[in-house]
């Protein structure tokens, strides 16, 4: 149920932008999450990426999988920042060991999208 309020919300969010004449913003955003995923399996077959390094990015998809957090999704706000704090965990654990070029390379969305990934990864 918390996962379907939160992509309730989501939509919401994104025709507003749509609404509001942020075609670009809303394309972003909509985006976003498939972006993450397809980067993720995409990383998962990248030979530069560090075997434990891959386990890290599987127990990532296994959390966010997962129905209980270490804050609960129904929170509002708090409960998806958990997400994206141990998202960008993993992501600045990855960049230290396999650099920037492989997350790049495997980034399918927009340059910004990727830029706000990387600055919120380098924290």
């Amino acid at each position: 149920m918390s996962f379907g309020i939160a992509l309730l919300l989501y939509v919401l969010f994104v025709v507003f932008l749509l609404l509001a004449g942020r075609r670009e913003e809303a394309r972003a955003l909509a985006g976003f999450i498939p972006d993450c995923a397809v980067l993720t399996g995409r990383l998962l077959r990248d030979g530069r990426v560090p075997r434990g390094h891959k386990l890290l990015l599987v127990a990532l998809l296994a959390y966010l999988a997962l129905p209980f957090d270490l804050v609960p999704d129904f929170i509002p706000v708090a409960g998806q920042l958990d997400d994206v704090l141990v998202t960008a965990l993993v992501l600045r654990a990855l960049l230290r060991a396999a650099g920037e070029e492989p997350v790049r390379e495997h980034w399918p969305g927009p340059r910004r999208s990727l830029d706000a990934v990387l600055r919120l990864a380098a924290g």
